[in-house]
């Protein structure tokens, strides 16, 4: 019953999530998907967001899918992470899913990790919405994406208020910096690793 409805979930993002607006400040809209040749290549075209600033991550509390506290010495020892802010509701994140998945396990030798940063698991009052976290859980497993993924405690909010679409993706160096600017939009395996390695080189 679970397989079915996650594919009717899946189902739904991929033709409703476009034209889906906030409900609340933690919710961003999600980046249309390819319906015309002009949209898509908005959805490629890198685009600096407002969040990307220097030591963006490097104090903060989080916490896993399970329940485990999570916060910015998931950073150490890796010499880039990628956070890939996604929402559930998103069809464009969840078809990139498997890419990044299939990334995360290519660059782990090379100090690199990729950590999801769920969007919509937060209720207004800062509450976690087990429910979604639950759909969210059975998203990464149907993707194959097996990264860390975190849902933002109250000081990561800011972040998240300023982010206005998603799949949003940006890079820190292992003290939180930013590393380069910040993508939004969903990209296919071999643009994203063009993208890491270029990373890399920076922080190199």
């Amino acid at each position: 019953m679970k397989k079915l409805l996650l594919t009717v979930v899946l189902a739904l993002c991929l033709t409703a999530c476009a034209g889906q607006e906030t409900t609340e400040a933690t919710q961003p809209e999600t980046t249309q998907p390819e319906t015309t040749q002009t949209e898509a290549s908005q959805t490629e075209t890198t685009q600096p967001a407002e969040t990307a600033q220097p030591g963006i991550l490097s104090a903060f509390t989080a916490q896993d899918l399970q329940g485990n506290a999570v916060n910015q010495e998931i950073l150490k020892g890796k010499k880039l992470t990628m956070v890939n802010v996604w929402a559930t509701f998103c069809g464009p994140c969840i078809n990139e899913m498997p890419d990044l998945g299939a990334l995360a396990q290519e660059y782990a030798d090379k100090g690199v990790q990729i950590v999801g940063l769920l969007s919509d698991a937060n209720a207004s009052d800062g509450s976690v919405s087990a429910s979604q976290v639950e759909l969210a859980q059975e998203i990464v497993d149907a993707t194959g994406a097996n990264y860390l993924h975190i849902i933002p405690g109250g000081d990561m909010m800011g972040l998240l208020y300023q982010i206005t679409s998603v799949p949003t993706t940006f890079f820190v160096d292992e003290t939180g910096k930013q590393v380069g600017t910040a993508y939004v939009g969903a990209k296919d395996k071999d643009a994203w690793a063009a993208i890491i390695d270029q990373m890399l080189e920076e922080v190199a």
